[in-house]
């Protein structure tokens, strides 16, 4: 099929987004290609499509375990078969992974970064037949950037084996000195392709207030837009406080974070996508890889610390296009906490030293041994039991990371898997003598194609609704048919994981490259001052203002920020102000209508006028915005 073909056969597009098909074009023509394309924008069609157009199977590398589950799963659903390896997964089921991938009819191999250079894996690398190796979140590579994870600067290490194998790196947010990076590190061509989508969002109105009552601000924000909502904590407690504060005032609201139960976390994210919540109050946990289009309105209650977290999260608002807000409230303490944020979060060479050795022992490492083994690790247990602060702690643990001496997995979660393993003829048998069991065993068999050749990923709850057990019974005859040796049965783990990527050092060899280590910390430094920046801002587009971080010129003022707004506070006389706003209640008054009408319908006045008088009879209760973005005179 041509690629327009596939996109519609299996994605149901008549037609690709801006820059998706050239992206696809230079794949296919084997050229390394870096994509810059912002949240919404569309980045995993961008492999997905070319390696369907190929023979073979496309190794996706991304560091996200549930961003990886998700793109598998709904791969799954447009019957792409598809295949994932992660930490957390046992040596038998990592390499019946990979002997799926290598010999069966497979699409996709999703891979975390640490697995590539693991002997098992390159062990089965010639008989994979890659078609494209694909770097999501490629700005991890570069550790100037944001999110740097050192797995990722290994990558290339791979194009030694897939010599004539094209890679494209995409990421939704990159300065240029990242861009350049991820060139560099992943060894691309010199007739390598770039491309970068525009930054502007037209739709998208930036805001930021400096507020004595934050509380206040957000009610008022909330009865004043209409529609689906996420509120950006900082804390954990704070997204609790804040869904409570929003149920009080009569706004259906709940919370979100990484601590949850992976159970927990699922059905908050499926009742807000479904709109049954509306308003999530969350840490930046929430909305990875959520395709949600007519979110309304995003506020961040507390301040990002770089313009590159801020850019993706509020740009969860607003990707059906339609009107949508975002908002950042701040006070100047945290601007003032902010500009000290960089000696909390880059803790001295002594305290990383003291806060490794208090991990190793909290594990019971032996010295000189520990690689490859993961640990469950409880950070809040850990820092009560030596009496560490529970921020040194985590910042020094993220310090062990970066130089690759461990990694920390805080949202660990491993599904339940079951596999049989006994052969039919033992199995009916089996259930000719314990026919107590045999409406599980039927209820396998029906619901997990391949469940004998392959680990399938099984919820109880689900397994115990469709053949109508108790979930405790169902738990305790899988239990029983794997006692019995019928089955392999894994249940589910949920917990922080902490995985040695060396063995213990001994005290005298314990060594930090503190000279990377002090660069990571200007950079850094040079993030906060970026934000604070933006934040103080009181003249000039916002929109602009974040495109040019990321180097993106072309754009035009957005005309619809506070600072826009407030710039173009044309001289409107008391009876141009009433004429305008006659005319936008006679548009309004009888049928919701979008913005783009109203401005048509007074297309002969300035359209900063309009937002003027359209931004004030919001502020005043006159008209109302509703969750479809249609705005209606009260």
């Amino acid at each position: 099929m041509t690629i327009q073909e596939i996109l519609k056969e299996y994605w149901g597009y008549d037609s690709f987004r801006p820059l998706q098909e050239d992206i696809i074009n230079a794949v296919l023509k084997g050229k390394d290609t870096l994509a810059l394309l912002p949240t919404g924008g569309g980045k995993s069609v961008c492999f997905q499509v070319p390696a369907m157009a190929k023979e073979g199977i496309c190794l996706v590398v991304s560091p996200l375990i549930a961003l990886m589950k998700d793109q598998v799963e709904a791969l799954k659903k447009k019957r792409i078969p598809s295949l994932a390896i992660y930490s957390g997964m046992s040596f038998l089921e990592i390499k019946r992974t990979l002997q799926n991938a290598a010999y069966g009819n497979y699409k996709f191999l999703y891979v975390s970064p640490e697995r590539l250079e693991t002997n098992l894996f390159l062990e089965f690398l010639p008989a994979l037949n890659i078609n494209l190796l694909a770097v999501d979140e490629a700005h991890c590579i570069s550790q100037w950037g944001y999110d740097f994870r050192p797995p990722y600067v290994r990558i290339s290490a791979l194009r030694e084996y897939l010599p004539n194998v094209p890679v494209l790196a995409l990421t939704a947010s990159a300065t240029k000195a990242v861009q350049e990076d991820i060139c560099n590190k992943l060894q691309f061509g010199l007739n390598h392709q770039y491309f970068q989508q525009s930054f502007e969002r037209r739709n998208l109105s930036y805001s930021v207030f400096n507020v004595a009552s934050k509380q206040n601000k957000l009610l008022e924000i909330l009865k004043n837009v209409q529609g689906t909502a996420i509120v950006y904590c900082k804390s954990r407690k704070h997204t609790r406080e804040i869904s409570d504060l929003l149920k009080l005032n009569n706004i259906n609201a709940d919370y979100y974070h990484a601590g949850l139960s992976s159970e927990d976390r699922n059905n908050k994210q499926e009742s807000w996508i479904n709109n049954k919540t509306r308003v999530v109050a969350c840490t930046n946990a929430f909305g990875m890889g959520i395709d949600k289009p007519d979110v309304r309105i995003v506020v961040h209650y507390d301040v990002p610390d770089c313009l590159e977290n801020y850019y993706q999260e509020a740009g969860r608002a607003g990707r059906d296009g339609k009107r949508a807000y975002a908002v950042l409230l701040y006070n100047n303490k945290e601007l003032a906490d902010l500009q000290e944020l960089s000696a909390i979060r880059f803790p001295a060479e002594a305290e990383i030293k003291k806060v490794y050795t208090a991990v190793m022992n909290h594990l019971q490492v032996p010295a000189g041994s520990g690689e490859g083994i993961s640990y469950d690790f409880d950070l809040a247990t850990f820092s009560t039991s030596f009496k560490i602060n529970i921020l040194t702690a985590t910042y020094a643990i993220k310090a062990l990371e970066q130089e690759d001496i461990l990694s920390f997995n805080e949202v660990f979660f491993k599904p339940s898997t079951v596999v049989f393993t006994t052969n039919r003829d033992e199995l009916t048998d089996f259930e000719n003598q314990n026919p107590d069991l045999e409406p599980l065993l039927k209820g396998l068999l029906r619901s997990y194609e391949g469940i004998f050749d392959f680990p399938a990923t099984v919820y109880e709850s689900k397994l115990a609704r469709f053949i109508q057990l108790d979930i405790e019974e169902l738990k305790n005859n899988l239990k029983k048919l794997h006692d019995f040796g019928i089955i392999s049965y894994a249940s589910q783990k949920d917990k922080p994981q902490i995985t040695l990527l060396q063995n213990r050092m001994y005290n005298d060899d314990y060594k930090v490259n503190m000279n990377e280590y002090v660069k990571r910390r200007e950079s850094f430094e040079e993030r906060v001052k970026a934000i604070i920046q933006y934040i103080k801002k009181t003249s000039g587009c916002r929109s602009v203002h974040i495109a040019k971080y990321f180097s993106d010129i072309r754009i035009n003022a957005c005309a619809i920020c506070d600072n826009c707004i407030n710039e173009k506070v044309i001289y409107i006389s008391t009876e141009e102000f009433d004429s305008i706003m006659a005319q936008i209640e006679k548009i309004t008054k009888q049928r919701s209508v979008e913005m783009d009408e109203i401005l048509a319908g007074l297309k002969n006045i300035r359209k900063e006028k309009v937002w003027r008088v359209v931004n004030y009879l919001q502020a005043e209760n006159k008209i109302k915005t509703d969750k479809e973005g249609f705005i209606s005179f009260c």
